[in-house]
């Protein structure tokens, strides 16, 4: 690892997903239980507010009885040590990254654990539900807050920083991720397209995993602990 200096990880579904939180495409994940089209979409929202809200607020309080696995405290800890620069991009909409301790992060797909004013656009800390209608912390208007993740046909959060984090990088890591949503599904071809190494670690070959100059697949709390020690050890 004497050459690697700029390391960017990408980290999906899979890595949160031994800590207990639904995935969404595997069986039993959240798209069997309810449609896209039906909670995860502006259009949604503004058809069935209360279904939207009711499935958010489920979520929000689902990822505040969850901790962190051995994953992302790993993932802390090369964050930590990692005298290079690191940019951690998550899809992920839970808090288990911050938790473990990881500080050079992204949330490209938004928070669970923030709520979006429509009216002044500001994004407050927010733990419980948003069913009631309850007033912006930032502007007092009521009614006016939704769920500060980003639906099917929004722009994900960030991707100028994220772009030139991955132009830069000597390595991109995909971790825990399926492959099929874009434009986190890309990364790795930006990624190999300036020169960097690529690797995958997923429970199993990702819809993309060709791309990758490398490949382990097994589970995350396994695989990237071991990964980091590497790391950190070479």
């Amino acid at each position: 690892m004497s050459s690697i200096r700029n390391i960017v990880i990408l980290t999906g579904a899979g890595v949160s997903a031994e800590s207990g939180i639904n995935t969404f495409r595997d069986a039993g994940g959240l798209w069997e239980e309810h449609r896209v089209e039906d909670v995860a979409t502006p259009e949604a929202f503004v058809r069935d507010p209360d279904l939207v809200h009711r499935f958010y607020d489920a979520r929000r309080a689902a990822i505040q009885e969850k901790a962190p696995n051995a994953a992302h405290e790993a993932l802390a800890r090369l964050d930590a040590a990692w005298p290079g620069e690191l940019l951690i991009v998550t899809q992920n909409v839970d808090d288990l990254h911050e938790r473990a301790g990881a500080k050079r992060l992204i949330h490209m797909h938004g928070e669970h654990l923030n709520a979006r004013c429509t009216a002044c656009d500001q994004r407050s800390p927010w733990t419980g539900p948003l069913i009631n209608r309850p007033g912006c912390p930032a502007c007092g208007m009521a009614g006016y807050l939704r769920p500060d993740v980003v639906w099917f046909g929004e722009m994900p959060y960030r991707m100028d920083e994220i772009y030139h984090a991955i132009n830069r990088a000597d390595l991109f890591v995909s971790i825990g991720t399926s492959g099929a949503v874009y434009p986190a599904a890309g990364f790795v071809r930006e990624a190999r397209a300036n020169g960097a190494r690529t690797l995958e670690l997923n429970l199993e070959p990702s819809e993309g995993s060709y791309w990758f100059d490398a490949a382990r697949h097994g589970p995350a709390t396994v695989l990237v602990p071991a990964w980091v020690e590497e790391v950190l050890g070479g």
